[in-house]
């Protein structure tokens, strides 16, 4: 008995997370180029898995769409930490909101796969909306705390300026007008001297 205990608590071993995020990583890319019906064996073969491993770890294909996006989701939330940590608070608030971007374009290509998921998308995205928002809402704070930027600015303004380009544009290009519009909203940002 004690031993079966012991096994369910034990941190998994280094080569079990490193095949997890691997076939999170090609999942991701098989979802975006072949939706939501992306074969699963295909997904293990390209990861170099049999596919009981990777049922082991996703045992349905509803758990690994899922998994995707939450990887993706905590990827922009570490990335909130490492910037803070590495640049200065307004220049960690705009490399945020680069990489947020490429976010929205990868949340828009496997949200086909997303609406697959029992719930809707809008349950995973609720779920993500706090990481996101407690992301930028730290580094807001830090830039406000440094006098980098105004003390009027709301994080929620730069996300919807964002997201809002995001959804409004037509053209394939929409990225591009969008890290041109983080660099105006930064500049606006900033203090009145």
């Amino acid at each position: 008995m004690k031993k079966d205990f012991q096994s369910a608590h034990r941190k998994p071993r280094t080569d079990a997370l490193r095949n997890r995020e691997r076939i999170l990583e090609v999942a991701k890319e098989a979802f975006t180029r072949h939706g939501a019906n992306a074969s699963l064996d295909d997904i293990a073969k390209q990861t170099g898995v049999g596919a009981g491993t990777l049922y082991r770890h996703f045992p349905t294909r509803e758990a690994l769409i899922e998994a995707v996006y939450r990887s993706e989701v905590e990827k922009l939330a570490a990335a909130a930490r490492g910037f803070s940590a590495a640049m200065p608070p307004v220049e960690a608030l705009r490399a945020w909101l680069l990489l947020f971007v490429d976010y929205i374009a990868a949340k828009h290509i496997i949200a086909p796969a997303l609406n697959s998921v029992t719930g809707g998308a809008s349950r995973l995205y609720e779920g993500s909306r706090t990481l996101v928002r407690g992301a930028i809402d730290e580094l807001v704070k830090r830039a406000k705390k440094a006098g980098e930027i105004r003390k009027d600015v709301d994080a929620s303004d730069l996300l919807g300026a964002v997201v809002g380009v995001s959804y409004v544009s037509s053209g394939s290009d929409w990225q591009q007008s969008a890290r041109r519009l983080v660099d105006i909203l930064i500049a606006g940002s900033r203090p009145v001297k």
